[in-house]
């Protein structure tokens, strides 16, 4: 067999050279280069409209963490909770004492409180990273921008108004958007989410999450999101977190975000509520013989 870490060496090595070189007959392409395969829209901003994805742990946990069991015996491995380096800038999350404290509190209930769990709406920014792709709609008609997320999980959707800001006529649990061009960056300010609803008498309400840790917001959560493209296919992602109610200071989270290239790609139905109607509503199910 010879020696196994001669071995091991020669095969990092291989990778690693693979991984640093540039395909036979192509050569790489600086920032300047890939900003000018943007398509951009006849007002001359970036189109991005595609199906994008973030490729990374943050709706596991947004701040870095070693992985974990699944808190279900019976999944063994595909419950367990990947490890990952974390979005947060500045690697922790800055709460308020008591607000700390809750989020342990979140984490040891997920099983019963997560409202991904639920099929709730994932609001902003957590449906940016979540495990599935989303799609941004981008035109403009008679000189008017048009620019609308829909996502695959749970049927979400946005509606960006790219006009004058307005305010929201409600509440909602994924906030009302107002978006506007810095240079080459989309900006969008988020804000007038719902406060939590208590949806069965004997639950408790159910709340904002940002991940599957337990991190969490109140209804006075302000965002605002900027995506930037760094090429036809990869857009940088940033979200100032700002809540005075839990956190002691604004905070950001940044992620690249991916185009999905494949022949034929679209989103496709996840039947969320479906998929959850045992849970929620099995219990309520009327029994013939009682």
């Amino acid at each position: 067999m010879g020696n196994p870490l001669k071995f091991a060496l020669i095969v990092l090595f291989a990778v690693t050279t693979t991984a640093a070189q540039t395909p036979a007959g192509q050569t790489a392409l600086g920032l300047n280069q890939l900003q000018t395969q943007i398509r951009r829209l006849p007002n001359g901003k970036p189109d991005l409209s595609g199906i994008w994805q973030a490729l990374n742990t943050a709706n596991w946990d947004l701040e870095g963490q070693g992985g974990g069991p699944s808190p279900v015996l019976e999944l063994g491995a595909i419950g367990a909770t990947p490890p990952g380096l974390g979005v947060v800038e500045g690697g922790k999350i800055p709460y308020q004492e008591w607000a700390a404290k809750k989020k342990q509190e979140n984490y040891k209930n997920r099983l019963k409180l997560d409202p991904e769990l639920k099929c709730h709406l994932p609001g902003v920014p957590r449906a940016t990273y979540l495990p599935y792709p989303f799609q941004i709609f981008s035109s403009v008609s008679q000189g008017k921008e048009r620019l609308a997320i829909v996502y695959q999980y749970s049927y979400a959707r946005r509606e960006i108004n790219m006009g004058k800001p307005t305010e929201a006529p409600i509440d909602s649990w994924m906030g009302w958007s107002n978006g506007k061009w810095e240079g080459d960056t989309l900006v969008i300010d988020v804000s007038a989410f719902t406060t939590p609803i208590l949806l069965s008498p004997e639950g408790p309400p159910s709340e904002h999450w940002l991940d599957r840790a337990g991190n969490f917001h109140s209804d006075a959560l302000h965002v605002i999101e900027r995506f930037t493209p760094l090429g036809p296919n990869h857009l940088a992602y940033e979200a100032l977190i700002e809540d005075t109610k839990v956190f002691t200071r604004p905070w950001k989270i940044s992620m690249p975000l991916y185009r999905r290239l494949e022949k034929n790609m679209q989103l496709l139905e996840f039947k969320c509520p479906e998929y959850t109607e045992e849970l929620l509503l099995g219990p309520y199910r009327k029994q013939p013989n009682k």
